[in-house]
C-alpha cells in the first residue's frame, strides 16, 4: 500500500515550497560590518576578502546612504588605525575625534536612523595586535577592562546606539554597563560578543584592519587565553549566562558555521537575542571557491546565511549583506 501521507507534495513547485518555507531571509536580519581608514575618496579593495572595501569617510558617508536605501538598518564599525597611533594601553581608542568618533558621527549625519554598533576591543589600537594589555607576556584582564569602559562611554559620546565588546575580558560587561549608567548612557545597549572563539577564520578580518598578533618575544603568538577553545560547548553557556547577567542586551556566537550547535544550544537557554558573525574566512572561502568555479556563488551563500538563522540567530552580521539583498530583491 501506498503512503497515504506524501512529503514531496509540498515540494512539488517553488510555489509550495516558498509557501511553507520555514526559515526566510530578509534586510531586517542583518548587521553591516564596515571598515573605516583615514583620507579622503578612499573606497579600497581588501585583497583576501574581494568585493569588500575599506572607507574613508566621505565615502562611508554614501556607502550608508546606499544601504538604507536598500533595506539595510544596522551597521557595526571596525577602524583601520595608523601605525603611529598604536601603543600598548590604547590610548588612541579613548581620543574624542578619534576615527571611530568621526565615523560614528558620519553615519549619524548621513542617516540619523541608522542603527550604529561600535567595535569596542584594543587590538585595533594595540602595537601588538592584541585585545588586551600587555606585560610581560601576559594579557591584563582588569586594566584592559578599564580602557574598554571608557572606549564605550567615548562611543556613547559620539553617537553610537551600541557598543559591541568583542574581545572576551571577564567582567568587562558589568563595568562598561555601569560606566555608561554612571555618565547617564542609559539607553546605549551592548551586544556582547559573548563565545568568540580562538578560531582560524579571523585572517581576511585581520587583515583589513591590520590588527594580527605581532610575531615578537614575550608577546602571546595567538588569543587563546582569552578567547574560547573550539573545543568547548558548556562554556558557551556559561560566558553567555554571566554577560546577560551583568547587563548585556544581545549576546554574539562567533564564528558562525562552525558553530551553530552553539547558536542553538543559547537560543534554547536565553531570554534575549540572539547575533552571530559570520567571519572574514567565511566569506572568503565562499568567494574563492566561486571564483574557480568550484561552488555556485549565490546558492551556498544563501545555505549558510539560511542554516545560521535555522540554527537560532535573531541577527546575522555578515559582509555578504548588499549581496543577499540584491539576490532576495
Amino acid at each position: 500500500m501506498y503512503p497515504l501521507r506524501r512529503n514531496r507534495r509540498l515540494r512539488a513547485s517553488e510555489t509550495i515550497r516558498s509557501m511553507v518555507r520555514e526559515t526566510i531571509i530578509s534586510p531586517n536580519d542583518f548587521l553591516v560590518p564596515l571598515f573605516v581608514v583615514e583620507g579622503k575618496g578612499v573606497r579600497e579593495e581588501i585583497p583576501s576578502m574581494p568585493n569588500y572595501y575599506r572607507y574613508s569617510l566621505d565615502v562611508l558617508h554614501k556607502e550608508v546612504k546606499e544601504l538604507w536605501n536598500m533595506g539595510l538598518k544596522s551597521v557595526l564599525l571596525f577602524v583601520k588605525v595608523p601605525e603611529a597611533l598604536k601603543d600598548n594601553e590604547g590610548t588612541e581608542a579613548l581620543n574624542s575625534n578619534g576615527l571611530m568618533q568621526r565615523a560614528i558621527k558620519t553615519v549619524k549625519n548621513a542617516v540619523p536612523d541608522m542603527l550604529v554598533m561600535t567595535d569596542v576591543a584594543l587590538d585595533p589600537y594595540s602595537i601588538y595586535g592584541h585585545d588586551g594589555i600587555i606585560d610581560q607576556g601576559e594579557i591584563l584582564n582588569d586594566e584592559t577592562v578599564d580602557v574598554l569602559a571608557a572606549m564605550s562611554v567615548s562611543h556613547a559620546e559620539a553617537g553610537a546606539d551600541f557598543v559591541a565588546p568583542s574581545d572576551m575580558m571577564d567582567g568587562r560587561i558589568l563595568s562598561i554597563r555601569e560606566a555608561l549608567e554612571d555618565e547617564g548612557f542609559y539607553n546605549t545597549g551592548i551586544m556582547s560578543y559573548s563565545a568568540k572563539y580562538a578560531s582560524a577564520f579571523y585572517g581576511p578580518f585581520r587583515d583589513a584592519l591590520d590588527s594580527a598578533p605581532v610575531d615578537a618575544k614575550n608577546i602571546p603568538k595567538d588569543k587563546s587565553t582569552y578567547q574560547m577553545d573550539p573545543a568547548n560547548r558548556d562554556e558557551a553557556l556559561r560566558e553567555t549566562e554571566m554577560d546577560i547577567d551583568e547587563g548585556a542586551d544581545i549576546v554574539m556566537v562567533k564564528p558562525g558555521l562552525c558553530y551553530l550547535d552553539i547558536v542553538r544550544e543559547i537560543r534554547n537557554e536565553v531570554e534575549v537575542p540572539v547575533a552571530v558573525y559570520q567571519v572574514s574566512g567565511e566569506y572568503a572561502m565562499i568567494k574563492a571557491a566561486s571564483e574557480r568555479g568550484w561552488l555556485d556563488h549565490d546558492a551556498a551563500m544563501m545555505e549558510q546565511l539560511i542554516a545560521i538563522k535555522r540554527a537560532g540567530a535573531h541577527i546575522i552580521a555578515s559582509y555578504f549583506a548588499k549581496d543577499v539583498v540584491k539576490l532576495i530583491s
